[in-house]
C-alpha cells in the first residue's frame, strides 16, 4: 500500500514512522491550544454578599476568587464618591497593564440607566470601576480579605488578577449581585 504518508516519506526521504510521529505531535499541540482557548471565561459573577468573583466557561464555574469591595459595599453605586461597588450587568470593556493596582480590567459602568439615575439626583455617576490587584501591604486573611477598602472597585490579590487577566477577554459579561 502506498498512501499519503508513504508518498511524503518517498519524496522527502523521511521514514513513514517519522511522518506519523510529526502528525501526532502536531495534533496534540493543536488540541492543547483548542483546550486552552475553550477554558477562557465567557461570564463573570461577582457576589457582593459572599465577597466572591466566579469565572464561568460554557455555563460551568471555572475559578472562584475572594474579593474586597468599596468601603460602603451595601447597595448599588448611586454617584461619584459614594464608595459603593455597582450592581447589575456590565461588560469588561478594557484591560490596563499599567494600572496603579497591578493590572486592571475595566467594567463598563456607568450604563445609560446609571447616568440617568445620578442625573435625576443632581449627581455624577462616577466611573473608573475596575477589577484590580492589590497595592503593596494589603493583608489577606484565610481566603477572605480583612476588609473592604476600594473606592467602589473589585480588588483581588496580585496572583489572582494575573490569572483572571489571562482567562478574561475584553467583551466578557460581568454580573455584580448584592
Amino acid at each position: 500500500m502506498f498512501g499519503p504518508k508513504h508518498l511524503f516519506a518517498h519524496l522527502t526521504g523521511v521514514s513513514p514512522a517519522s511522518v506519523c510521529f510529526v502528525c501526532a505531535v502536531t495534533l496534540i499541540l493543536f488540541s492543547g491550544t483548542a483546550k486552552a482557548e475553550a477554558k477562557k471565561a465567557n461570564r463573570i459573577l461577582v457576589d457582593k454578599s459572599e465577597r466572591t468573583l466566579v469565572l464561568f466557561a460554557a455555563g460551568q464555574p471555572l475559578r472562584t476568587y475572594p474579593v474586597s469591595l468599596g468601603l460602603n459595599p451595601k447597595g448599588h453605586k448611586r454617584y461619584e464618591g459614594d464608595k459603593r461597588t455597582p450592581e447589575g450587568i456590565y461588560l469588561i470593556d478594557g484591560k490596563n497593564p499599567n494600572s496603579s493596582f497591578h493590572l486592571s480590567l475595566h467594567i463598563s459602568y456607568p450604563n445609560e440607566r446609571d447616568i440617568q439615575v445620578a442625573s435625576e439626583r443632581g449627581e455624577k455617576p462616577g466611573g473608573q470601576i475596575v477589577i484590580h490587584g492589590l497595592p503593596s501591604g494589603l493583608i489577606k486573611v484565610s481566603n477572605k480579605y480583612e476588609f473592604d477598602w476600594t473606592d467602589g472597585c473589585i480588588a483581588v490579590s496580585n496572583e489572582d488578577i494575573e490569572e483572571i487577566w489571562q482567562l478574561v477577554d475584553v467583551g466578557t459579561l460581568i454580573e455584580i449581585t448584592p
